[in-house]
């Protein structure tokens, strides 16, 4: 089974984005798969934006994406584009961190214009990181997601409530995603010796 890193670029304690990441990674370990998840606000402000690459969390940052064999990213939409804290982590990411590795876009917004995030701003950076296959990525519009509250637990850990309007899209992105991660997965394996 692969090791997945589910990034939440949300820089709210609950958000939709975040609860759409929790609904997600559950789909994700049910398939047996191993997944960990990364919360880019959790990260030192001032590591993040002073760009310092030594921090001890950022390097630790490094090393979980390094270790992963596919990647899933949600963010909400702000000001059609994604998350400026989404923006800030990639910067820090090694330029080809994403090399060899499989990537699911998520993101939520109130506009089925904002679907335009993620291919016009999103997927130009993950390319450029090298991902070996960046799957469509989704949309969940913010009507579509229960609205957490501050009452419940951690949103990735909250029971997720996706509308059935959404649902049936959004599990055939996670079995694109599915299905690049095996072909991913299968590279990153060490080969038997002849």
């Amino acid at each position: 089974m692969a090791h997945v890193l589910a990034v939440s670029g949300s820089p709210m304690e609950v958000s939709r984005s975040a609860v759409l990441l929790g609904h997600v990674t559950g789909l994700l370990t049910a398939q047996g798969h191993t997944v960990d998840v990364l919360r880019i606000r959790d990260l030192p402000a001032q590591a993040l934006l002073h760009a310092e690459f030594g921090d001890p969390a950022i390097v630790d940052a490094t090393a979980r994406l390094d270790r992963a064999d596919g990647v899933v990213v949600a963010t909400p939409v702000y000001k059609a584009a994604f998350s400026g804290l989404l923006k800030t982590w990639l910067d820090l990411m090694p330029q080809f961190g994403l090399a060899g590795k499989a990537v699911l876009p998520l993101a939520t917004g109130g506009s089925v214009a904002h679907a335009l995030a993620l291919d016009y701003a999103l997927r130009p950076v993950l390319t450029s990181m090298e991902a070996r296959h960046v799957v469509n990525g989704f949309l969940v519009l913010d009507r579509f997601i229960e609205s957490p509250t501050p009452l419940e637990p951690s949103p990735l850990d909250a029971p997720v409530n996706i509308d059935a309007q959404a649902a049936p899209a959004l599990s055939r992105v996670v079995e694109a995603f599915l299905e690049a991660l095996e072909g991913s997965s299968r590279l990153r394996r060490p080969q038997p010796a002849a």
